[in-house]
This record gives C-alpha cells, sequence and structure tokens, in this order.
C-alpha cells in the first residue's frame, strides 16, 4: 500500500498511519479467511455403475405419488385463499367499524362453509364415477359363441374329495 502524506492530527481523530496500518491489517485478516473458507468442492472421481439395481427406499418421509402432491397442493392453496378472503372481509368489517365478532365468525365460517358443502356432493359423486369406471373396466367382456351344424354341450362338474392321514383324491363324474 502506498503511504498516505503526514497530516496534522486534529483532536479526536485517529492518525493517518495509524488507519493505513488498521487497514492493512483488515485485508490481511479478510484474505487469511478467504483462502480458509472454501466455498465449492468438486469431486472428480467416477461415479459407481449401478446396473440394473432397483433405486433403494430412504430412510425418513416416504416418496410422494403425483396424486398426493397434487392433493396436497390443492388443499395449501385452498387454505390459503379462505384466510385470505377471510382476512379481507374481517378487516372491511373492522375498519367499517360495522363489525363485531359474531358477523365476523359467521362470514369467516361461511368462507369456509358454503365452498366445502358445495365441494363435498362434487368430490362424493366423483368418486363414485370414478368406482364405477373401475368395476366397469374390471368385469369380463361378454363372450359370444357362433355354431354352425350339431352342437352337443357338456356341461359335467367334477367333484373332489380328499380324506385320510395319506390324502387320497378321488375325482367323481356324474353319469
Amino acid at each position: 500500500m502506498q503511504q498516505l502524506p503526514e497530516q496534522p492530527v486534529h483532536a479526536g481523530q485517529p492518525n493517518p498511519t495509524t488507519r493505513a496500518e488498521v487497514r492493512k491489517l483488515a485485508h490481511a485478516v479478510d484474505t487469511v479467511l478467504l483462502e480458509e473458507m472454501a466455498t465449492y468442492h468438486r469431486d472428480n472421481s467416477p461415479l459407481p455403475e449401478t446396473g440394473p439395481t432397483p433405486p433403494v427406499q430412504q430412510p425418513g418421509r416416504p416418496a410422494m405419488s403425483q396424486r398426493a402432491v397434487d392433493l396436497n397442493t390443492t388443499i395449501l392453496t385452498s387454505s390459503v385463499l379462505t384466510a385470505a378472503a377471510g382476512g379481507a372481509v374481517s378487516l372491511i368489517l373492522w375498519t367499517s367499524g360495522h363489525a363485531s365478532e359474531t358477523v365476523i365468525a359467521w362470514i369467516c365460517g361461511g368462507i369456509v362453509g358454503v365452498p366445502v358443502a358445495l365441494a363435498l356432493p362434487v368430490l362424493a359423486l366423483k368418486g363414485l364415477m370414478k368406482s364405477a369406471k373401475e368395476v366397469a373396466q374390471a368385469a369380463p367382456a361378454p363372450t359370444h359363441h357362433h355354431y354352425n351344424g350339431n352342437v352337443t354341450v357338456d356341461q359335467r362338474a367334477i367333484h373332489a374329495t380328499t380324506r385320510g392321514v395319506i390324502a387320497n383324491t378321488r375325482n367323481h363324474l356324474p353319469r
């Protein structure tokens, strides 16, 4: 660092040479601290081969499905909107002087209760439609047989009985 020219020292002011020495010391301390504190680390070692090994469930909170993430997002956004709407109405009524605790409670209850009362039947109907769709998809397709000529249908059933210490199965065909 360059030397500052000597200036007269006024009462209550530090000596300029002392100030320069303090600046040099602060710069040296900052330099040492910056060299000691690494802000990054790069690991260039090759990654291990994974091959066909499936991922392993990690300890802690389990991963959520996309449906669970969507439901959580819906719940969080609706709760924030409900709180914002209730707070806005309460603030307007409180500042206008026309509110009491009872009025605010009814308004907040209406803001929460009306959407819930409207949403519950819709959600129930949606679940009913989804289960009906699953049942329709799980049902076996009807089988149609088309025959030409003489057809003999044999619908005999086999009844099996197993008895004894040493199992002996006898299948009986009714005649």
